[in-house]
């Protein structure tokens, strides 16, 4: 096993993690959905599909970067602060590359759909907690936003790493069949 990081996987870092800036600068990043109030984000979703592919650190690298745009982007007072902005967002490919690993070998589409899931709450449930130990919202401000915004989020982030993933194997694989 290969140490450090190959050029791949730092061209890999650098174009998820400008894709994942184009999605907050364009605001292509923020879908309206009908149920709730506000937009669900789906820019945390390359740091999911840099860890699955690539590995934790492309996708620490990939979160790092997506928090660092999110920092310097938004204008709530709560994400002016780092260790609500930044901090969360490293983990979110870690924890997708986890559960991608401990379960692809049975099998590799459910293993696709549950770390988007787990990466989306890892982004969700961390923001929000730091955002309450931080004294930014009260637990129970943080606990309404948790299920309606991170259910909706993980719902669109599992339809689109899974999209991305097949068809970067299928490509990878150079035949005309995905290997999932």
């Amino acid at each position: 096993m290969q140490s450090g990081l190959s050029v791949r996987k730092i061209v890999i870092s650098g174009v998820l993690g400008a894709i994942a800036i184009l999605l907050g600068a364009t605001r292509l990043g923020f879908i309206p959905v009908p149920f709730i109030v506000g937009d669900a984000t789906i820019m945390h979703v390359p740091a999911i599909i840099g860890g699955i592919l690539e590995g934790p650190i492309v996708g620490a690298i990939i979160g790092t970067i997506f928090g660092v745009f999110s920092f310097l982007q938004v204008g709530a007072p709560m994400f002016k602060d780092p260790l609500i902005s930044i901090l969360p967002r490293v983990p979110i490919g870690v924890t997708a590359f986890l559960a991608y690993a401990a379960l692809k070998k049975r099998n590799e589409y459910l293993a696709l759909i549950i770390s988007a899931i787990v990466g989306t709450f890892t982004n969700t449930l961390l923001v929000l907690g730091m955002a309450v130990l931080r004294g930014y919202l009260t637990p129970a401000v943080a606990g309404a936003i948790v299920l309606p915004f991170g259910s909706a989020e993980a719902v669109l982030a599992a339809i689109i790493v899974v999209a991305v993933v097949s068809a970067w194997k299928h490509l990878e694989s150079g035949h005309g069949k995905s290997r999932i």
